[in-house]
C-alpha cells in the first residue's frame, strides 16, 4: 500500500489499520458489553467499570473521570509520548513504514545535540548517584539525609546524588570523569563552567542532586540542595536544549500515576517537602524549581489531574504566592485551590509533626483560589469605600482571565455578594476584556442560531420534561431532525441543554451518522460534558447497548409533548395580549384574539399523550 507523504495521511492510515481495542487491553483489562468494552479506567482509581471502549469509532472514554480520545490519545496519555512518538510506536505494532521526512543539516545536528545531551546527564546523574551510595567522603550527605528522614528506598526512586565538597575532591570532579566530547556537552548544559584562563570547574559543589526527569524519564538537567553553609541554598542546572523551568516539574515523571488516580495534584515549593511527603504516604505531588507557577506546568498538571491544591507556608509570601496563580488557573479552566500551613510550619515540618491524616484534614479543606483571594483582599483592605476600590482594582486580573464569558458572569455573581456591589456595576467598574494570550473565540454560528450572550442570561436548571427530551436527542442523533422540526430547541432555550443541541446539529451538519460518544467528546470540559457523560452512563447501566434509534412509540409521544407544548406557549402569548387589547378597549383585536385562542386551546385538548411527560 502506499502512503501519502502527508503527516496527517500516515496518521489516518495508521490509525485505521490500528486496533484500538488491542492497544488498550495490553494495559486495561477488558470484558465485552454489548457492542463497547468495559474495563477500570487506569487514569483515576475505581473500582466499577466506568472506562469504555469502542471499536466502531475507534475511540475511548471514561464515563468517571472524563478521559477521552482515540488511539494515539490512550498512547500519549498512558505511556506519556508525544504525538510523534505515539505514531511510531503504532506503526511499528502494525508493520507500516512511515516515509522519514529528509531533515536540513541544521535539524540533524539539534537532535544529534539533544541525543548527545540526554546520554552526558544520564551519566552525570549515575556519576553523583554512585558517589552518594559509596563514597566515604560523602557520609555527611548521607547522614543528612538520615537527619531528614528519607530512606533508601526513596533515594532511589528520586535517583538522589551528591556532588562533593571542592575540599574533599577539587574544583574538577565531575570533568575528569568525562571525556574531551563529553565535557563540551557537559559545559553546554552548565554541568561545568569555564574558566577565564582555561579549563572548567564543577557548577554543582557539596550539594544533595535531584536528578530532573521529562515525562519520558529521560535525564534533562538536576536541582541541587546544599549540604553545607552557603547560598543559594538551591540550585538549578541552566536552561538548554532539553531543559526549561518553566516547562518542567519536580516529581511528576516519578509521581504522575498517583496524581492520576487521586485525580488531584498537591504542589509545594521545595525539593525536599515534596520528597518528605512522598515518604510519609502523600504520594501526588510536585513541585516547581524554584521559580513562580507557569500556565505550561499547569498545563502539565492537567494531563494528569482536574484539580490542582497550592500547599503553601502560611506567611505573606506563601499567601502572594496563592494568589499570583489564580489568573493561571482561570485561564487554564483547571480548579485550582490552596491549603495555607500553620505559621512557622512547611509541608517538610508540618507532615513529620503532625502526621499524614493532619495532612489529608487540611488539603480537604482547602479553599478555591478565587474566593480564597477575595478573602485575602476583604482582610488586607477592608469593606469601607476605599478599601472597595482597592478590590475592585485587584479584581481586575482576575475577571480578564476568566476563559470564558459564564466564567466571568459566575464570579462577578459571586464577588458582588461578598463587596456588597451589584454585579452589573462591579462588571462595569472592572471593565472586563479578553485577555491577549486567550485563545480566539470559534466562528459564531449564523444570526438566527445565535444565542444571546451569557452574561445577560442565567442558564436555569432542567425540568424532568426538558431532560428526557434531551437525554433521547442525546442516545439517538438519528431522530434530531424531526425533535428539532418539532420544536425541541425552542423548548431547551436558556437551559445548558440548548448548549448540547446546538453542538450535535453543528456535528450533524458534518456528518450524516454520529454516534452518542462523538457528541461527548465534541463537547469541552464543563456542565454539558457531565450532562451529556451522565446521560450515556445511566443507560450503558441499563442496557448492554446503545441503538441507533429508540422505539417508535417513544419518539411519537416526545414529538406529541413538544407539539402541545408549542401550543400551550401560543396560547399564553395570545392571552397577554388579550389582556393588553381589554386594557386599551380594542374590541375589534379583542374578538379576533378571543377566537384564536379558542381554536388554540381546542386543539390542546385533542391532544392527549399516553404518559405525559
Amino acid at each position: 500500500m502506499g502512503y501519502s507523504d502527508s503527516g496527517d495521511g500516515i496518521a489516518a492510515q495508521v490509525k485505521e489499520q490500528a486496533d484500538i481495542v488491542q492497544v488498550i487491553g495490553e494495559c486495561v483489562e477488558l470484558k465485552k458489553a454489548g457492542v463497547r468494552y468495559l474495563g477500570l479506567c487506569p487514569f483515576h482509581g475505581e473500582k466499577t467499570p466506568s472506562f469504555s471502549v469502542h471499536p466502531g469509532q475507534q475511540f475511548f472514554h471514561c464515563f468517571g473521570c472524563g478521559a477521552s480520545g482515540d488511539v494515539y490519545s490512550f498512547l500519549m496519555k498512558y505511556h506519556n509520548l508525544d504525538f510523534p512518538e505515539a505514531l511510531k510506536d503504532l506503526a511499528r505494532r502494525y508493520q507500516i513504514e512511515i516515509p522519514e521526512r529528509q531533515q536540513s543539516a541544521q535539524e540533524k545536528e539539534k537532535e544529534r545535540l539533544r541525543k548527545a545531551m540526554f546520554a552526558v546527564n544520564e551519566k552525570v546523574a549515575s556519576i553523583f548517584r554512585d558517589y552518594l551510595l559509596k563514597s566515604p567522603k560523602a557520609a555527611g550527605a548521607r547522614r543528612y539525609l538520615e537527619e531528614r528522614q528519607i530512606p533508601l528506598q526513596t533515594q532511589e526512586q528520586f535517583k538522589l546524588g551528591y556532588a562533593p565538597s571542592p575540599d574533599a575532591v577539587g574544583w574538577d570532579f565531575l570533568g575528569s570523569q568525562l571525556n574531551r566530547e563529553e565535557s563540551q556537552i557537559a559545559e553546554s548544559l552548565g554541568l561545568l563552567v569555564k574558566k577565564e584562563n582555561g579549563g572548567t570547574y564543577d557548577r554543582f559543589r557539596d550539594r544533595v542532586l535531584f536528578p530532573l526527569f521529562d515525562r519520558q524519564g529521560r535525564t534533562i538537567g538536576f536541582g541541587g540542595r546544599i549540604v553545607g553553609e552557603g547560598q543559594p541554598k538551591y540550585m538549578n542546572s541552566p536552561e538548554s536544549l532539553v531543559f526549561s523551568k518553566s516547562n518542567s516539574l519536580l516529581g511528576l515523571y516519578q509521581q504522575g500515576d498517583a496524581i492520576r488516580r487521586n485525580q488531584q495534584a498537591v504542589l509545594v515549593e521545595g525539593n525536599f517537602d515534596l520528597v518528605s511527603l512522598v515518604v510519609h504516604g502523600c504520594a501526588n505531588v510536585v513541585a516547581p524549581l524554584g521559580t513562580a507557577l507557569t500556565v505550561q506546568q499547569i498545563k502539565l498538571l492537567k494531563r494528569y489531574a482536574d484539580e490542582c491544591v497550592l500547599l503553601f507556608d502560611g506567611d505573606t509570601a506563601g499567601v502572594k504566592a496563592a494568589m499570583r496563580s489564580v489568573p493561571l488557573f482561570l485561564s487554564e479552566q483547571m480548579a485550582g485551590k490552596v491549603a495555607l500551613l500553620p505559621v512557622g510550619h512547611d509541608p517538610d515540618t508540618f507532615i513529620r509533626e503532625k502526621g499524614l491524616v493532619a495532612l489529608e484534614k487540611l488539603l480537604a479543606e482547602a479553599l478555591p483560589l478565587p474566593e480564597f483571594t477575595l478573602s485575602q483582599l476583604v482582610e488586607e483592605h477592608g469593606l469601607t469605600l476605599d478599601g472597595k476600590g482597592r478590590i475592585i482594582e485587584a479584581l481586575r486580573p482576575l475577571l480578564q482571565a476568566a476563559a470564558s464569558p459564564l466564567q466571568r458572569s459566575l464570579m462577578l455573581s459571586h464577588f458582588s455578594e461578598t463587596i456588597g456591589i451589584p454585579a452589573e456595576e462591579l462588571g462595569t467598574a472592572i471593565t472586563v476584556a479578553s485577555p491577549p494570550s486567550a485563545p480566539p473565540p470559534p466562528s459564531p454560528p449564523p444570526e438566527h442560531e445565535r444565542r444571546r450572550p451569557v452574561e445577560q442570561e442565567r442558564l436555569v436548571p432542567l425540568t424532568p420534561s426538558q431532560k428526557r427530551l434531551l437525554s433521547y436527542m442525546v442516545l439517538y442523533p438519528a431522530s434530531f431532525a424531526r425533535l428539532a422540526e418539532a420544536g425541541l430547541r425552542t423548548c431547551l432555550t436558556g437551559t445548558i441543554g440548548e448548549i448540547v443541541f446546538l453542538q450535535l446539529m453543528d456535528l450533524l451538519r458534518k456528518n450524516s451518522v454520529v454516534e452518542p460518544e462523538e457528541l461527548l467528546v465534541g463537547l469541552p470540559e464543563g456542565g454539558e460534558r457531565r450532562l451529556v457523560a451522565d446521560v450515556l452512563l445511566n443507560s450503558a447501566a441499563e442496557s448492554d447497548a446503545l441503538h441507533s434509534q429508540g422505539t417508535e412509540d417513544e419518539l411519537d409521544e416526545l414529538l406529541l409533548w413538544l407539539k402541545k407544548e408549542k401550543l400551550v406557549k401560543k396560547s399564553e402569548q395570545l392571552m397577554q395580549k388579550i389582556r393588553e387589547c381589554s386594557q386599551g378597549n380594542k374590541s375589534t383585536d379583542l374578538q379576533q384574539l378571543l377566537r384564536e385562542k379558542m381554536e388554540v386551546d381546542k386543539k390542546m385538548q385533542s391532544l392527549r399523550p399516553k404518559n405525559l411527560l
